[in-house]
């Protein structure tokens, strides 16, 4: 099932691999790092689809130095996931340099810096996405990283700039290559959007015929049509998947499929998909004990069942879903052969549409070349604030 016109698989050699350093990702495809998504249970079912990089929530470099039980918890990986890729979060280079060092001592192949958070409390304070308008800090950052990282490869995540009247992806990334990042990835939304309208894939060539490291576009890649699709248009090196995959992990089987030259298969019908809920399930209770992981279950519920006749009663019994038991009940009074909605291959009920103002400290515009690191919420809070980008 695909968008009427989709384009035709890749051809032989029209694509390469991404090259970050010694790894080697083929297909060109990077799971987004997505706060409360991309934990280890969620990594080891989009692996079991298609081969790719996959990229853990992000962690906080202070929570990681700190001890801070829950970083640590999802900066953890199966034994056989390489290569092992996280996502660190920090605004102070002598912080994110001794995290970086930390990681690559346990065994981390790839680390991957996130300078896209547009969580107010985050930017209101300088930090986040807010990072980029201090380019020189952002270099500081990426460099004390690079340095922390020995021959393990850095690369950045970034948005488009701050709003329409102050893009930052220009500069950043040029600062970013200079301090030896490997690649630069661009959510092509700026911080105001958060995750509303239409990412702006010109920005994603643009920001390719500047760099000389590899760039990932990312934003609006649903289907694996859409992936060929910004690679044809932007000239871009991969593609980083984000929301397109929350209800759809096997999305990364159909990109496989599309890299390679073959059409992919039809949507799998309720049937599969309660099957690959009870799997994920049992996975977020192996991970986080059963109380926990069927906490962290109810919104996958929601979005694998979004569309579905039967979602009304998911939903109706998500305050009760405490055991893996209980999801065993609810799920087995779903048709298993109700076919896929075909509306849910573009939707995704995990962000809303809204937007948002962006609050910068007080004389921050003024102050560009200031590489200060700004101050950063306390222990658990700074965990909290955080959402992504």
């Amino acid at each position: 099932m695909t968008l009427s016109g989709a384009p035709a698989p890749a051809r032989p050699g029209e694509f390469s691999p991404l090259r970050l350093g010694p790894i080697t990702v083929w297909p060109p495809v990077v799971l987004a790092p997505m706060a409360g998504v991309t934990n280890a249970a969620f990594r080891d079912l989009c692996r079991g689809f298609g081969a790719g990089l996959y990229v853990s929530e992000m962690i906080t470099a202070r929570g990681l130095l700190e001890g801070n039980a829950r970083t640590r918890l999802l900066a953890s990986s199966a034994p056989d996931e390489k290569p092992r890729s996280v996502q660190l979060y920090g605004s102070d280079p002598d912080v994110v340099g001794e995290a970086a060092r930390l990681l690559v001592g346990e065994g981390v192949d790839h680390l991957d810096l996130n300078f896209g958070c547009p969580a107010a409390k985050i930017t209101r304070q300088g930090g986040g996405a807010a990072i980029a308008v201090h380019p020189r800090l952002l270099g500081r950052i990426v460099g004390a990283a690079v340095r922390g990282a020995g021959a393990v490869p850095v690369t950045v995540k970034m948005r488009t700039g701050i709003d329409d009247d102050l893009l930052t992806f220009r500069e950043a990334g040029r600062v970013a290559e200079d301090a030896g990042a490997a690649a630069v990835g661009l959510h092509a939304r700026t911080a105001a959007q958060l995750y509303a309208g239409d990412a702006d894939w010109r920005a994603i060539a643009e920001l390719k015929a500047l760099l000389r490291v590899p760039v990932l576009g990312n934003g609006d890649v649903w289907e694996c049509w859409d992936a060929l699709r910004m690679l044809r248009e932007t000239g871009c090196d991969g593609v980083i998947v984000g929301r397109g995959c929350l209800r759809r992990p096997w999305l990364f089987g159909e990109l496989a499929a599309a890299f390679d030259g073959r059409l992919p298969g039809e949507q799998p019908r309720l049937g599969e998909i309660v099957r690959i809920m009870r799997r994920h399930a049992a996975a977020l209770v192996g991970l986080f004990g059963e109380p926990v992981g069927m906490r962290e279950m109810r919104k996958w519920c929601l979005w694998y069942t979004s569309g579905f006749r039967g979602a009304a009663a998911v939903r109706g019994a998500l305050p009760r879903l405490e055991t893996l038991a209980r999801l065993d009940a609810v799920l087995e009074h779903l048709d298993p052969d109700e076919p896929f909605p075909a509306a849910g291959l573009r939707t995704s009920r995990a962000k809303d549409g809204r937007r948002q103002e962006v609050r910068l400290p007080e004389g921050y515009l003024a102050a560009r070349d200031d590489d200060r690191p700004p101050p950063e919420p306390v222990g658990d809070a700074l965990e909290a604030a955080l959402g992504g980008g």
